[in-house]
C-alpha cells in the first residue's frame, strides 16, 4: 500500500515546483501498479511589457516532424499548459495577439516526463514578428524528482558497443553497471532486482527474478536503434510512477515522421580476431564467428496523418567455453581430473551405459532476434493514437556447474532463453485548452525455456575423481558431470501481463490536477522439480564402471509421478487509483 507522499520542493533555474500527492491504492502484493509517463509537457505564460496578461492571445504549438499543431488560449493570468506531447522535437511555438507583434520560438525539444517552460513577453508592435531559436532562451525544464534524461542525440554519440541501454545510462554517475552481477544495473547502490524498466509504458521487467540483468530475456528485448529518449528516475514523486524502490528506467521508442529515414548496421568478429594466449599459455577458442546486423525504417504512410517505424536486429553469435581436465591446455584446467580420467569416463559412458555424454566444446552457437514496430495516427489536432509491438527471442548456452573443481560434458549444458511478445495501444486527447486525457492498454507474454542440450532422457550423473596434478603427493578432488542437469529435468515458466490505464490532467491556473485509474492482471505458470529423472552419485570412477552409486536421488509429484501435477498456476490483480495537485 503506497503511503501519502510528502510535499517536496525541487528547484531548477530559479523556478520552484511543489507537489502534494494523495494516493489511494488497492492491491494484494508488494507494490501498487502505477505506470510511467511516455510523454512530455509544455507550460508558459504570455504577458506584455508591463508583466500583465495579454488579452486575446493564442498560442500555437506545431510538431515539425509530422506537421500536427494545436492552439491554446491562455487563461486570465496569461498562463497556458499542454500535456501528452510526443517527446523529442523540434517543436515550433508561436503566439499572436491583437495589437502586439508575433513571437515564434523554433527548435523546442520536449523531454520525457518533464515540463518545458516557454514564457513570452510581447511588445505592442503590429507589423513585426520575432523568431528565435529555443537554445537562446533561458527556459527551465522541471523534473519531478532527481532524474537524468538522454535524448536521441545522446544515444547516437554514446559509445554503445554492446548496443545495450546500459551503455547509455551508465553515464549517470549514480548508476553503476556491475560486471560481476551479469551486468546488473545498480542505482544508488541498490540491488538490480529493485529496478523497473518500461518501454512505451509497458513493463519489461524480469517478473520472476531469474535474470541478474533485470531483463525478462537473455539480452535487452528491443533494438538500441528503436529508442527516442530514455530517462532514469531515482525518486520521482509524481503519482504516475510506482512498482520499484531503486530506479525506474523509462524509455520511449521512435516514431515515423513526414520525412523518410532509414539506417543499417553490421558488425563481425571471429576466433581469429581474439587473443589465443593468456600469460604466455595457448588457449583453444575453437572455431567460431559472430555476426550482428540490423535495420531501421521510418516514414509516412499517409502524410501528416499516419506514420510507421520499424527496427529489426539479429545476432548470430557464439558462447565460448574454456574449461578442461588437467593437462588439456584449456584456459581453465580442473586439477582434480586428468585427461586420461576424462577419456576413461567418456568410454565407459558410451560402452557400458550406451550413452554419449557429449564433449568439451570450445564454443557453441547462440542467437537473438529483435523486432519493434510502431504506428502513430494523428487523428486530428486534438487527438492522436499510437501502437507498439515488441518481439524478442534469444538464448545463451549455460554451464550448469561451473566451479573450479567441477567439469561437465556438453550434454550437461543447457539452453537458457525466452520468447517475449508485448503490445501497447495509447490514445491522447485534448478536449479543451485545459483538459486532456490518456487511455492505454498493454499486454505482454513471456515463455521462458531452460532446455538440456541433449534432452532429459538420461538423468544427472556425478563422479568424484582425484588427481595428483603437480606430482607432489597431494591429490586434488573434482566432480565430473554428465547427463541432463538436475534443475532442468522438469522446468517450465511462462506468464502474461495485462494492464489498463485511464488518466486525465486539468490545468487550472497555478494548479495542474492529474489523476487516473490503473489495473494490472498477472497470470503465471511455473513448473520446477529437481531430479525428476534421477541423480546418481559415484564415489569414484571404479564405482561408475561397476554401476554402484553411493547415492540416488529421485523427486516427483506424488502420487501420480507426473511432474505436471506439481506445477503452480496462479494469478492476481492490482488496482490503483491516484490523484495529484501540482502547484507552481
Amino acid at each position: 500500500m503506497d503511503k501519502l507522499m510528502k510535499t517536496t520542493p525541487v528547484r531548477r533555474r530559479g523556478r520552484m515546483v511543489s507537489t502534494l500527492t494523495g494516493l489511494c491504492a488497492l492491491g494484494a502484493l508488494q507494490f501498487a501498479m502505477a505506470a510511467d509517463q511516455t510523454t512530455g509537457s509544455v507550460r508558459g505564460q504570455v504577458t506584455g511589457p508591463d508583466g500583465r496578461a495579454v488579452s486575446g492571445a493564442v498560442v500555437t504549438l506545431k510538431d515539425e516532424r509530422n506537421g500536427s499543431s494545436r492552439q491554446i488560449r491562455p487563461d486570465a493570468d496569461g498562463k497556458f499548459s499542454t500535456t501528452g506531447l510526443k517527446v523529442g522535437g523540434p517543436y515550433e511555438i508561436s503566439v499572436t495577439a491583437g495589437g502586439y507583434g508575433g513571437y515564434t520560438v523554433e527548435g523546442v525539444t520536449v523531454s520525457l516526463g518533464n515540463v518545458t517552460n516557454v514564457n513570452f513577453t510581447l511588445n505592442p508592435q503590429t507589423m513585426e514578428e520575432i523568431v528565435v531559436q529555443a537554445q537562446a532562451l533561458n527556459n527551465a525544464t522541471v523534473a519531478m524528482g532527481p532524474a537524468s534524461g538522454f535524448s536521441l542525440a545522446d544515444m547516437e554519440m554514446a559509445p554503445a558497443i554492446n548496443r545495450d541501454i546500459k551503455d547509455l545510462i551508465r553515464l549517470d554517475p549514480r548508476v553503476y553497471v556491475d560486471e560481476a552481477f551479469v551486468d546488473g544495473i545498480q542505482c544508488a547502490g541498490a540491488n538490480p532486482r529493485f529496478n523497473s524498466l518500461t518501454v512505451d509504458g509497458v513493463r519489461l521487467n524480469d517478473n520472476f527474478g531469474l535474470n541478474s540483468n533485470g531483463y525478462p530475456t537473455e539480452r535487452m528485448p528491443f533494438s538500441y536503434d528503436s529508442l527516442q529518449q530514455v530517462a532514469v528516475e531515482l525518486a520521482p514523486f509524481d503519482v504516475q510512477f510506482g512498482g520499484f524502490s531503486a530506479c525506474n528506467i523509462n524509455a520511449v521508442t521512435r516514431s515515423g515522421t513526414n520525412r523518410l529515414s532509414a539506417s543499417v548496421f553490421y558488425d563481425y568478429t571471429s576466433d581469429s580476431l581474439q587473443g589465443d594466449k593468456l600469460e604466455g599459455t595457448d588457449i583453444d577458442l575453437g572455431s567460431f564467428s559472430e555476426d550482428r546486423y540490423g535495420v531501421t525504417l521510418g516514414g509516412p504512410l499517409i502524410a501528416d496523418t499516419l506514420f510507421g517505424f520499424l527496427a529489426y536486429e539479429k545476432l548470430k553469435g557464439a558462447e565460448v567455453f574454456d574449461r578442461g581436465p588437467a593437462g588439456s591446455g584449456r584456459g581453465r584446467e580442473v586439477a582434480g581430473v586428468s585427461v586420461a580420467q576424462y577419456d576413461q569416463i567418456l568410454a565407459a559412458a558410451k560402452n557400458l551405459y550406451n550413452y554419449d555424454p557429449g564433449s568439451l566444446p570450445a564454443s557453441l552457437p547462440v542467437e537473438d532476434e529483435k523486432l519493434l514496430l510502431r504506428m502513430d495516427w494523428q487523428i486530428s489536432d486534438a487527438h492522436r493514437a499510437a501502437f507498439t509491438y515488441t518481439y524478442n527471442d534469444g538464448f545463451n548456452i549455460s554451464e550448469s556447474d561451473g566451479d573450479s573443481n567441477e567439469l561437465e560434458f556438453s550434454n550437461h549444458y543447457y539452453e537458457r532463453g525466452a520468447e517475449l511478445n508485448a503490445y501497447v495501444a495509447q490514445m491522447f486527447s485534448d478536449w479543451s485548452d485545459t483538459f486532456s486525457t490518456e487511455l492505454r492498454i498493454s499486454y505482454s507474454e513471456l515463455k521462458n525455456r531452460q532446455i538440456s542440450l541433449a534432452g532429459t532422457d538420461f538423468g544427472e550423473v556425478q563422479i568424484t575423481t582425484t588427481n595428483d596434478h603437480d606430482n607432489d603427493g597431494v591429490a586434488s578432488r573434482a566432480t565430473v558431470y554428465l547427463g541432463a542437469d538436475d534443475s532442468r529435468h522438469a522446468n517450465k515458466l511462462s506468464y502474461e501481463n495485462l494492464s489498463y490505464k485511464a488518466a486525465f490532467s486539468w490545468f487550472a491556473g497555478d494548479h495542474l490536477i492529474s489523476g487516473g485509474y490503473e489495473r494490472e492482471e498477472f497470470d503465471g505458470f511455473n513448473l520446477f522439480i529437481q531430479e525428476a529423472e534421477g541423480e546418481y552419485r559415484f564415489s569414484s570412477i571404479q564405482d561408475f564402471l561397476d554401476g554402484r552409486p553411493n547415492r540416488i536421488t529421485y523427486e516427483n509429484a506424488a502420487p501420480s509421478n507426473n511432474p505436471d501435477d506439481a506445477a503452480a498456476s496462479f494469478r492476481y490483480g492490482i488496482n490503483t487509483l491516484y490523484l495529484q495537485d501540482e502547484y507552481s
